[in-house]
């Protein structure tokens, strides 16, 4: 063996598990709000959070929120909180923030993004096609506050 390939440790990244961890639907102006015309504005949320199960083993989890109003009235709101549980070794904490913060996100997110649609026709709405997130941006975001945050003399919770 060289001494590149003794240095190197091998990266593993595996998906154990994708489950939905939490989910929520409620529509309150039912059954009135089928009657208006459907010209809807939707907001999402996106969070994430991640922690350590086992060693090399880690649970993410995805949090989506999405309300969507007809003339300033709630017609829905979806909370999906959809999971996953991965194997990650061989990275370095910084490839290892990166991995568990925007990539493993990106991976549940179509599995959200289903179950949004399925619950938004099971509540007897047409479906709901969440349009792709930037989690690497996100990501970045969060570092970029987080440094400025730890960067001054206080620290806020």
């Amino acid at each position: 063996m060289s001494e590149e390939q003794i240095e190197q440790p091998q990266q593993t990244f595996e998906i154990q598990r994708i489950y939905l961890k939490d989910v929520s639907f409620e529509s309150p102006q039912s059954p009135a709000m089928f009657k208006e015309k459907w010209e809807p504005t939707s907001n999402l949320q996106v969070g994430t959070q991640h922690r350590e199960i086992s060693e090399n083993v880690y649970e993410v989890v995805l949090n989506l929120t999405t309300t969507v109003t007809i003339n300033e009235k709630t017609a829905f709101l979806i909370e999906v909180e959809q999971a996953g549980i991965f194997t990650l070794s061989g990275f370095e904490d910084g490839a290892l923030g990166h991995v568990l913060g925007s990539y493993c996100p990106n991976t549940l997110f179509p599995f959200a993004r289903e179950a949004i649609s399925d619950l938004t026709t099971k509540g007897g709405f047409p479906p709901l096609l969440l349009a792709p997130v930037n989690f690497d941006a996100i990501y970045a975001q969060r570092q970029q506050e987080s440094q400025q945050t730890d960067g001054g003399n206080e620290t806020t919770h």
